[in-house]
């Protein structure tokens, strides 16, 4: 692994959730299913949730944007900068910054996804997401983090697969 990758991938348990997983698709799909915002939509949201929009700007500095609704009709509007991507292999985004690396007033996660291929199609996932404080990571984990992800890249691998 890339030093400066293990410089950004290191953990901290008090403060970081972490998702990991052997993905039964081509690196190439899986990368295209996180930043294409046309894709984005169809599996970002676990299911009864909704993702209604999204934009993608993928440069640092670019904005990430989805806007998610609930089953009982709320909209969440979510907006994000990315910092850092390295094609087909890390992509960093957070809530702290909007576009142009505007600060945002929020300051919920900075998440960071690395992605390797390995033999026979399979793709090495992980998806970390650093909180500033153990009160942000404790209601990400109460909100269902490992399960949501879990859902969500079920949903991802489902729709990828349905395109070939």
């Amino acid at each position: 692994m890339n030093p400066l990758y293990s410089y950004l991938l290191h953990s901290d348990p008090e403060l970081d959730l972490s998702f990991e997983r052997q993905v039964d698709l081509p690196l190439d799909a899986l990368w295209q299913g996180w930043t294409d915002p046309t894709e984005i939509i169809h599996w970002f949201t676990p299911t009864p949730w909704q993702t209604t929009a999204c934009r993608i700007d993928l440069r640092p500095g670019g904005e990430f944007y989805t806007q998610m609704k609930s089953p009982e009709g709320q909209i969440i509007d979510n907006f994000g900068c990315f910092l850092f991507i390295v094609p087909k292999s890390l992509l960093v985004f957070t809530d702290t910054m909007l576009s142009g690396f505007r600060p945002s007033g929020n300051d919920f996660t900075t998440i960071f996804l690395s992605f390797e291929s390995n033999t026979h199609n399979i793709t090495s996932y992980k998806a970390l997401v650093k909180h500033k404080n153990v009160e942000n990571k404790t209601k990400h984990e109460e909100m269902g983090f490992h399960k949501g992800w879990g859902i969500a890249l079920d949903q991802l691998v489902a729709r990828q697969k349905s395109k070939t």
